[in-house]
């Protein structure tokens, strides 16, 4: 089994994030508000393992207990179901909510305590911001698909690997749809990192390429224009509703 060696705090908010390239070279388009230039590398397919199918039951699951609700498909298909059930029976800030208390039920509360009281205070945050940025790229591929880790330009001037960039969210590419993205994703993600692990974090979603950077130690801004996104052409629950003569009340989007 292997062991891992801790790094000297200089090294590891100061190392360059390490990318897995191929043969097949390509640019990755970042956000507009990310200035980070990044050599021409290529994409990464990633392939879901055993412990993936484990992450995704677990995640199912605890999605489930608090919908009170199980989608007969299996596998992806059904937590897309699920997620969806879990906004369109609440309002969007109940939907964040439940969100968060899923996220929280995924961890020990002790370690999500003990990381916000030793960690976060550490090089004014930079080093939870960075170790929180890797060990989001390393284990939720499974979620969202392909993910780096890269460079975010922090508000006093330095930078940062504390970034993890998305090549094409998986989560959003399969549900199609913005309210799940920032209602069950986005918002809660961004609210549980920064209250229960004391890391900021900015998240912004692509809806034209489906991709996505995450910012770790960049507090998102009071007004989001995320939350204002029209509602995709190819969200199911607009096109439900659209079309449905009756009970328009369950199949509407938020963003529609």
């Amino acid at each position: 089994m292997a062991t891992l060696v801790p790094l000297p705090l200089h090294s590891l908010l100061h190392q360059k994030p390490r990318l897995k390239t191929t043969n097949n070279h390509r640019l990755f388009r970042l956000s507009a508000q990310s200035r980070e230039t990044i050599d021409p590398i290529s994409s990464v397919q990633y392939t879901p393992g055993v412990l993936d199918h484990v992450f995704l039951n677990l995640f199912r699951n605890k999605m489930v207990q608090e919908v009170g609700w199980d989608s007969e498909k299996p596998g992806y298909d059904g937590l897309i179901d699920v997620a969806n059930r879990l906004m369109l029976a609440r309002t969007n800030s109940e939907t964040k909510d439940a969100a968060v208390r899923i996220l929280r039920s995924l961890f020990p509360p002790l370690l999500l305590e003990l990381y916000k009281i030793i960690f976060a205070p550490v090089a004014q945050g930079k080093l939870a911001a960075v170790m929180v940025a890797r060990v989001t790229a390393l284990s939720c591929q499974w979620l969202m698909g392909t993910c780096t880790v890269n460079n975010v330009d922090l508000p006093d001037g330095s930078s940062l690997p504390s970034g993890v960039f998305v090549e094409r969210c998986k989560y959003l590419e399969e549900s199609k749809c913005v309210g799940i993205c920032v209602n069950t994703c986005k918002l809660p993600t961004q609210e549980f990192f920064m209250d229960h692990m004391g890391v900021p974090l900015l998240m912004e979603p692509n809806f034209s390429d489906y991709s996505c950077q995450f910012k770790f130690g960049i507090s998102p801004p009071e007004d989001d224009s995320t939350s204002n996104e029209p509602c995709l052409e190819v969200c199911p629950n607009a096109t439900r509703r659209r079309t449905a003569a009756t009970n328009t009340h369950e199949m509407k989007c938020p963003k529609a």
